[in-house]
């Protein structure tokens, strides 16, 4: 069952690589990334579950929070040309 699942899971991931790669758009691109992110999660949840280790959902849990973060931070880039220091400058008044 764990191969199964194992190789269900990576092909998945390589036709997702495969859109990111070859996207039309940014978007395309950025949703394909974040999507093999979430199957990377998967496949270390399932590898965690299927050999006892639980620790193994706590890296998935990082992993899927970095993932996050950093959709969101790619997405603020694109849109404003700038990740920002968060300080405000004279001609923002």
């Amino acid at each position: 069952m764990f191969i199964a699942v194992t190789i269900a899971l990576l092909i998945t991931m390589a036709l997702t690589l495969t859109r990111a790669l070859l996207g039309p758009t940014l978007f395309d691109r950025l949703l394909a990334v974040n999507s093999f992110g979430t199957k990377t999660v998967l496949l270390i949840s399932v590898h965690g579950f299927m050999t006892g280790r639980p620790e193994f959902l706590d890296i998935a849990l990082v992993y899927s929070l970095i993932n996050f973060v950093g959709t969101i931070a790619v997405l603020k880039f694109f849109e404003y040309d700038d990740l920002g220091s968060g300080a405000y400058q004279e001609d923002d008044f």
